[in-house]
């Protein structure tokens, strides 16, 4: 199985990346194929025809292959990131049928509850299908180390509780893959 995840922010200093190696190397220890989609690689003019752009070709070939997603995105100001909303709005149909898992990041001890929220209605919209559990990864500062390793140790039962549910779903949705 192959679940990319896309890190939702492409701004400097973000600490939203620590949590996306983590999960990274979570899917890769469940025995599934991963990688990281960063939005600093797909950025584009708010203005391009978004569907013809090199960008969108290259996250349409990802996403297709894709037997499901995950989302890591920091909340800011109460939503998730821009460069989010424009990296999701690059491709549609590529994204039907998939279950998609969400984990929120914050500063704060709330770990992006409200980010995670709002992408699950937008998740909805693009016939995506999120899946119930989700993972918060709050007061972000102190729960990575300097070298980028998680401070808790509980959070390696969340991801897998979280990986299970995800696995679960993509057999489930195997006979509507290439649905559109």
């Amino acid at each position: 199985m192959y679940f990319p995840i896309i890190l939702g922010t492409a701004r400097e200093g973000r600490q939203s990346g620590k949590a996306a190696l983590f999960m990274l190397g979570q899917v890769k220890g469940s025995g599934a194929e991963s990688e990281i989609i960063d939005a600093r690689d797909y950025r584009i003019k708010a203005t391009d025809r978004t569907e013809k752009s090199r960008a969108a070709k290259r996250l349409s070939e990802k996403v297709k292959k894709a037997d499901g997603l995950i989302i890591v995105s920091p909340e800011y100001n109460h939503g998730y990131p821009g460069e989010l909303k424009m990296l999701l709005d690059l491709i549609y149909k590529q994204y039907s049928y998939k279950p998609l898992g969400i984990c929120g990041v914050s500063s704060g001890p709330l770990g992006g509850a409200r980010a995670v929220e709002q992408l699950r209605l937008v998740s909805v919209e693009l016939r995506m299908l999120p899946i119930r559990e989700a993972i918060y990864f709050g007061n972000v500062q102190s729960l990575f180390n300097e070298s980028g390793k998680i401070n808790d140790p509980s959070y390696e039962k969340k991801a897998k509780t979280f990986l299970d549910e995800l696995k679960l779903c993509a057999e489930l949705l195997k006979p509507a893959k290439g649905r559109k």
